[in-house]
């Protein structure tokens, strides 16, 4: 890697071709950053002094190219501001009768457009800097609107060419074919500079002249409308990282293929495989090493797999109510309302290998519970990304009676399966988190109520609130207690899931801490239980009782062992 100062003649030499990826997303700067541009070059055109126009970082391509010149790079961060340049120096050299000097910089010694673009745009891009004079050009993308507001907003005596030219400055980072530029990337994050994992992939699959292999297998599944486009853009936070639907898509798809027997992927790979930061290496290396570097093998699988996620996988469903019956809404409201991504490989293997829908839903109702007893108990997680990313898939457990023989069958015991009696003692003492402790209690919830007698609708998992019943700040308005056991006792119980009921809005601060008749009924204008636990049946029986004390608590533990008992049998 080499970098430092760069002017326009290092980067436009006249020998070199600057390849924008032919898959990457269009120009896309608007008004406001061409008319931050155009008063910037005014301002270095009467300063006179040196001006820093941000990053471009530049990858060297193998030289056997077949373009006929001995310089290929890819243009792996600048391609807004290398566009917008190109296009303001081509209609102020063209407004000064300069169009000679323009095509000496900007154009290769045999007169084509040195910057390559990308398969949007390079129609338009090219059809302006091949103009011999400011006629109208017809378009509606962002390239010919560039054109058509430097055509309008250049005023030719505020600027000055050759101080631009000499003055502007870029931080330039070359990087050879053998280096990694999503890992630089990640470095710069925090510049605002953003390329996914599925952009490097896109570019990686596909070249210039596969436009027909593009469609079928990126285009007609990934960008095909804005629908699908913002269902694969869509981010979420997984683990400690924010990451796209794409990207978890790509992650999970590579975590199966690797599983694949026929291939003898070694467990040194599988492992480097699984880290999310590298996945655009993963898949170069994996390519590379168990393919035979053929990247098109995998495109046909890819494009079925992506089919059954984009038809399966659904965040919205946090926003809805959740219906009672096992199946892929209930996994999905596990997934991505209780923060539980690790599952989405292993659900998607099911849902390619498990054809039946009874079986599937069986399983799929094991999962549930499997995930929902370990949370009540507090279990342990993290060895979840090794057991969903790879043992189930490796081992091949494709129902629910594979999953309980694997489970029964492990050494380890560190994935088990909580007991009924575990169970017991998780609703009696476990401490949990308040969206674990929510989504307990609306997983019960959605499986006990009535709804033919229901007049409230159960909303999504992400509509409710945790509410502490007997508040923490018990000491002021509830009885007292007169010895430091008994105290004690209190507050452990208080944080245990018996005193704990989801709420449809948070309770005025007045009447969290308040007594437990003023906390049912409210008082005044700010409306207690009664109201946002309306309709609930982890709750509603318990708003009509006269005192709300640690024996209760006990009490409605025991109700809510006995459902979940009922709703997550083993």
């Amino acid at each position: 890697m080499d970098a430092g100062k760069r002017t326009i003649n290092d980067i436009f030499n006249g020998n070199r071709i600057l390849e924008i990826p032919f898959f990457q997303r269009s120009y896309v700067w608007g008004d406001d950053q061409w008319e931050r541009l155009l008063e910037d070059m005014e301002n270095v055109s009467q300063s006179n002094k040196p001006y820093f126009l941000g990053s471009v970082i530049l990858k060297q391509q193998s030289t056997n190219t077949g373009k006929g010149v001995g310089d290929v790079r890819t243009v792996i961060d600048g391609q807004q501001r290398l566009t917008t340049l190109n296009i303001f120096f081509k209609v102020l050299c063209l407004k000064t009768g300069q169009n000679s000097t323009f095509e000496r910089i900007f154009k290769l010694i045999n007169n084509d457009i040195a910057l390559l673009h990308n398969h949007n745009d390079i129609d338009a891009f090219n059809t302006i800097l091949n103009l011999s004079d400011l006629k109208d050009v017809h378009g509606n993308d962002s390239i010919t609107l560039a054109y058509h507001y430097f055509r309008k907003n250049i005023n030719p005596d505020h600027l000055n060419f050759n101080n631009i030219l000499s003055k502007i400055l870029f931080v330039g980072i070359d990087l050879d074919e053998n280096e990694d530029e999503q890992q630089i990337f990640d470095t710069i994050n925090s510049l605002g500079v953003k390329l996914t994992t599925a952009e490097l992939l896109k570019n990686y699959f596909f070249n210039r002249d596969e436009l027909s292999t593009y469609d079928t297998y990126w285009r007609n599944i990934f960008e095909k409308d804005d629908d699908a486009k913002n269902y694969w853009d869509r981010e979420i936070t997984a683990g400690r990282l924010k990451r796209t639907f794409i990207d978890l898509f790509f992650f999970s798809y590579l975590q199966i293929k690797i599983q694949d027997k026929t291939l003898n992927v070694k467990t040194e790979d599988k492992i480097e495989f699984s880290k999310v930061e590298h996945l655009f290496e993963s898949y170069k290396s994996f390519i590379k090493n168990y393919l035979g570097g053929n990247k098109k093998v995998i495109l046909e699988e890819i494009r079925s797999y992506a089919l059954l996620f984009m038809e399966n996988f659904d965040y919205t469903i946090i926003e809805k109510e959740l219906t009672e019956k096992s199946g892929i809404e209930r996994i999905n409201a596990i997934i991505f309302g209780l923060d539980t991504t690790t599952l989405i490989p292993y659900v998607l293997y099911i849902l390619k290998n498990v054809v039946n829908d009874k079986s599937r839903n069986e399983l799929f109702d094991f999962i549930e519970t499997f995930i929902m007893r370990r949370m009540i108990i507090h279990a342990n997680t993290k060895n979840y990304n090794q057991l969903f990313t790879d043992r189930l898939i490796s081992n091949d457990i494709l129902s629910k009676k594979q999953f309980m023989e694997f489970l029964e069958g492990q050494t380890d015991k560190i994935n088990f399966l909580p007991s009924d009696e575990e169970l017991k003692n998780g609703f009696n003492s476990s401490y949990l988190v308040n969206k674990q402790a929510a989504g307990i209690l609306y997983f019960i919830e959605s499986k006990i109520r009535n709804r033919s007698l229901q007049s409230t609708q159960l909303l999504g998992v992400n509509k409710y609130s945790l509410e502490h019943i007997m508040p923490k700040k018990w000491e002021n308005h509830w009885s007292k207690l007169s010895s430091q056991e008994d105290k004690i006792k209190r507050n452990r119980k208080l944080l245990t899931l018996g005193n704990l009921t989801i709420i449809t809005q948070a309770l005025n601060s007045t009447i969290r801490d308040a007594s437990w008749n003023i906390k049912r009924k409210g008082k005044a204008d700010k409306k207690g239980l009664n109201v946002y636990s309306a309709g609930l049946e982890t709750m509603s029986h318990y708003l009509t009782l006269d005192e709300w004390n640690e024996q209760t608590i006990e009490d409605r533990a025991k109700f809510l062992y006995n459902k979940a008992k009922k709703i997550w049998q083993i």
